[in-house]
């Protein structure tokens, strides 16, 4: 038997392989489904299932693709409504591969049709369970991703979610690993552990929602507080993971177009058209296209392109390093942002070259910044998310998340200079493109962020 987790760190989401006597089960793939068909044939083994835990929102799933490719067949837990054939499980119901079997645990609270499934070895030993959203490490899945109706507020999905926990899971061995769906850093959860499985007995000392002793209206309460607006992508993603996309390869084949300078040069001018620098974040500053959008392919990629770009069918060019277009396209695709229309042929090297003017963001080290004299402390902006601003910030900093970035433009005062910083430098660099991109600042990014900062002694 093998078991193998396929990680992917940009989405901090993880895909399952498992196989046994020659058969192979898939558990929520990437839409990218090669890394799944290679390593089936290079064990010269058969995909017999392709099983979703549910209708993701924060990535375009792969189960279409793999089955087109190979016929196997779809799995997804009761409630489930698909455009496409699929076998809609019933709770408690086995699916052999070889001389294993996954059983299906109907686990609704993150969304109704939410489902885990439970590794049984060929003794029927349970080995694992597969949890999808339903259980992370640390957390719980949010819910508040499948509202619709006057019966599926986040309170009532809470309330699925700590019976599902209760009744379905908690009863588990304690020494069955827990695979979730997701790690630290995805949308999809509140306070995820920076771990990618552990033991259900450990899960049960550590998870705030595993508490023996937490009543229902606890768990309802603590699930729903604090809960940040979703990223505006995640309802076209759950649209297109139930009524079905394009393949991921034709996506590729025609938004790999190269674009002349000259052609670029018009097409940029262009309302409907974005450009999208996914080069890094210090060749980004060194120089770059005036308006562009940096989000580079060094971080968090996908989610932030999701969350920052509003439209999934913004038409976009790319300006990126040589032979990291197909990257950038497929990518942008895993959260079904599939209308690029090309690249810049030679790319930021042949703008430089031409006579066009090229922008760059003014950056100083930590050091620097934490000695500066004079600086007014409302004129410091602290990009970071709410939680990471409340356990330590530069004194006089001001919270404004990346994700909200857009409505604090509108304070800024244009003959004011301020100082910029995140984590590292990451999304300090994408804050500081788009608001360049909307008015001409006197803006100064820190960097290392307050990774560095925190290093020098400073006081408030």
């Amino acid at each position: 038997m093998i078991v193998e987790q396929i990680y992917t760190e940009c989405l901090s989401q993880g895909s399952y392989y498992i196989e046994s006597n020659g058969e192979v089960a898939i558990i929520d793939p990437l839409r990218e489904i090669d890394p799944y068909i290679e390593k089936a044939a290079r064990g010269k083994a058969k995909i017999k299932y392709v099983f979703e835990t549910h209708f993701h929102a924060d990535f375009v799933s792969g189960h279409l693709s793999i089955s087109k490719k190979t016929g196997a067949p779809i799995v997804f837990g009761p409630n489930a409504d698909t455009s496409f054939k699929s076998i809609i499980g019933v709770d408690g119901e086995r699916f052999k591969i070889g001389k294993i079997s996954l059983q299906l645990i109907h686990t609704p609270g993150h969304t109704m049709e939410s489902t885990c499934y439970l590794l049984r070895d060929e003794n029927d030993k349970e080995i694992a369970v597969f949890t999808g959203d339903t259980l992370f490490l640390g957390d719980v899945g949010r819910p508040d991703l499948a509202q619709g109706n006057k019966n599926t507020t986040k309170e009532y999905l809470a309330g699925q979610l700590f019976d599902s926990i209760r009744d379905k899971l908690m009863p588990l061995p304690d020494s069955i690993t827990i695979y979730p769906a997701h790690g630290a850093g995805s949308a999809c959860g509140k306070n995820m552990m920076d771990l990618t499985s552990d033991s259900l007995a450990n899960q049960k000392k550590v998870n705030y929602a595993l508490r023996e002793d937490m009543t229902k209206e606890e768990f309802i309460n603590e699930v729903t507080k604090g809960l940040s607006s979703p990223p505006k992508y995640f309802p076209s993603n759950v649209e297109l993971n139930k009524e079905g996309y394009e393949d991921v390869s034709l996506i590729i084949k025609k938004s790999l177009n190269p674009i002349n300078i000259h052609t670029f040069n018009l097409l940029r001018k262009q309302i409907d058209i974005l450009i999208l620098d996914v080069r890094s974040k210090r060749l980004f500053s060194e120089g770059h296209i005036p308006g562009s959008l940096f989000i580079g392919l060094e971080g968090m990629f996908a989610p932030w392109a999701g969350t920052l770009i509003e439209d999934v069918n913004q038409k976009i060019i790319i300006v990126s390093s040589k032979g990291k277009e197909e990257e950038a396209i497929s990518r942008l695709s895993r959260v079904g942002f599939d209308n690029v229309i090309g690249f810049l042929d030679g790319g930021f090297d042949k703008w430089a070259n031409s006579s066009w003017k090229i922008k760059k963001i003014k950056c100083i080290s930590a050091e620097e910044f934490v000695n500066e004299t004079g600086v007014l402390r409302r004129d410091i902006f602290d990009v970071r998310n709410e939680d990471e601003f409340k356990v330590g910030h530069f004194p006089g900093a001001r919270s404004a998340p990346l994700k909200n970035i857009d409505k604090y433009i509108s304070e800024l005062r244009e003959d004011s200079t301020f100082y910029i910083y995140c984590k590292s430098g990451y999304r300090s660099v994408i804050a500081s493109s788009i608001i360049n991109k909307a008015n001409n600042f006197e803006l100064i990014n820190i960097e290392g962020g307050y990774d560095m900062i925190e290093k020098f002694n400073f006081s408030s």
